[in-house]
């Protein structure tokens, strides 16, 4: 279906539905929550209606999908775990810290990133241009949490679990990018299929572990029906039919630039999201803080994505990738 388009229309395209589905799903959740205090069942549900949503479709004859294949499992049951721990430890980290620490480990991310690119991705090492990018990211989210009095004052102890945060999705974006590349699946719906499956029951698994169980069951008793007040059912339900459209989105975008820019594109998406956090639920953020989201979006638009190594690029194979890299180098991350 988008076969049609040039190397840089599809990047394009696929940056935008990303960010567009990444922003919507974050404030969609963040009401869920609000209404069914439940986050790893909502995950759960979302994942489960993912995955009827692709078989149903499929059906009706609207999209492919891939043969499910042990030798695809394995390369995207790592990525899972991976993922999963990343939940576990993000989740772990608002509980013992605040939303700020846990922004400004994740805009340290692309730093990791970048090395992992280098490393196992083939890319050549970030210009000084790209450095000074991704510090000011590092800068302008560190500016933003040192706004916040609570960041200010949590000790040492408050930092373990935003630090293995950082480590695990560092390697949960470099090892996404490595398994789109060296993974043989043949559709668009391939990777959303395999990460849905297997990423439903370690999130059931999380529910479990942080008590969401007895906590749904307790205000079950309680309540009963009234518990899924209105508008809470609509809501789960748009938010299943956007993360059907991150899943695609995400791993689309993921497959057209390299793992360091799709983890700023994270980043950014957090900011912006911060931002429009600020708008609508009136958090009167000081203009310290907002001066420094402004500052790691103007990282976001300063980067340049690295170029191959020169081996790895000779392996091209046609005009058409060489067009695609080339554009994906001249784009800035952030419009």
């Amino acid at each position: 279906m988008l076969s049609h388009l040039t190397s840089g229309s599809e990047v394009v395209l696929s940056v935008i539905a990303y960010s567009f589905c990444s922003g919507s799903l974050v404030l969609i959740n963040k009401l869920i929550l609000h209404y069914l205090p439940y986050p790893s069942l909502v995950i759960a549900t979302q994942l489960l209606a993912t995955i009827f949503i692709i078989y149903t479709l499929h059906c009706l004859q609207v999209v492919d999908i891939d043969p499910i294949r042990w030798k695809f499992v394995l390369p995207y049951l790592a990525y899972t775990v991976a993922f999963s721990v990343g939940v576990f430890c993000n989740m772990k980290s608002l509980s013992l810290s605040n939303v700020e620490t846990v922004i400004v480990f994740r805009a340290l991310a692309p730093l990791l990133v970048s090395v992992l690119d280098v490393a196992f991705l083939g890319r050549e090492w970030p210009s000084p241009q790209s450095w000074g990018a991704l510090a000011l990211i590092g800068v302008g989210a560190y500016g933003y949490a040192a706004t916040d009095q609570q960041f200010r004052t949590q000790g040492p102890s408050a930092y373990f679990w935003p630090t293995a945060y950082l480590f695990v999705i560092s390697f949960e974006m470099a090892y996404g990018k490595k398994i789109v590349k060296d993974v043989d699946l043949k559709t668009r719906s391939g990777p959303v299929q395999y990460t849905n499956i297997l990423g439903f029951l370690p999130m059931l698994l999380l529910a479990g572990i942080g008590g969401e169980f007895h906590l749904f069951h307790t205000q079950w008793i309680d309540v009963g029906i009234m518990m899924f007040r209105f508008p809470a059912i609509p809501l789960l339900v748009v938010g299943c039919i956007v993360g059907t459209g991150i899943g695609y989105s995400g791993w689309w975008c993921r497959s057209t630039i390299s793992a360091t820019s799709y983890t700023i594109i994270g980043v950014m998406n957090k900011c912006l999201t911060v931002l429009a956090n600020c708008m609508i639920w009136d958090k009167h953020a000081v203009p310290a803080g907002i001066a420094s989201l402004f500052l790691c979006l103007l990282g976001g638009a300063l980067y340049r994505q690295a170029p191959m190594k020169e081996g790895v690029q000779q392996e091209k194979s046609s005009p058409q990738d060489e067009e695609q890299e080339t554009t994906e180098q001249r784009m800035p991350l952030v419009k």
